[in-house]
């Protein structure tokens, strides 16, 4: 346990910050599973709509440094290609 008045903020802060990127990497899972989820039902057109809406999702999750960048690009792409054997 802290027993500094700065250790006990850090602490505090910390807690706020994990559950801040909880829901933000939640969110980012979420709309990629909807991606996969059309891409499994065939539908190109709602996998290609659900692509754009987790392009920023994504991205933004890079800029809060929840996710890597070299690793959101790797999914962006490998959603593409998924997408592209269905047209």
């Amino acid at each position: 346990m802290a027993h500094h008045k700065s250790a006990i903020k850090r602490m505090r802060r910390t807690l706020r910050r994990t559950e801040i990127n909880k829901t933000r990497r939640t969110r980012i899972r979420s709309s990629i599973k909807k991606v996969e989820s059309a891409v499994v039902a065939g539908d190109a057109g709602a996998a290609k709509e659900a692509l754009q809406a987790v392009q920023p999702v994504l991205m933004s999750g890079v800029g809060r440094g929840i996710v890597k960048k070299n690793t959101a690009s790797r999914k962006l792409s490998r959603l593409s290609a998924q997408i592209k054997t269905l047209s």
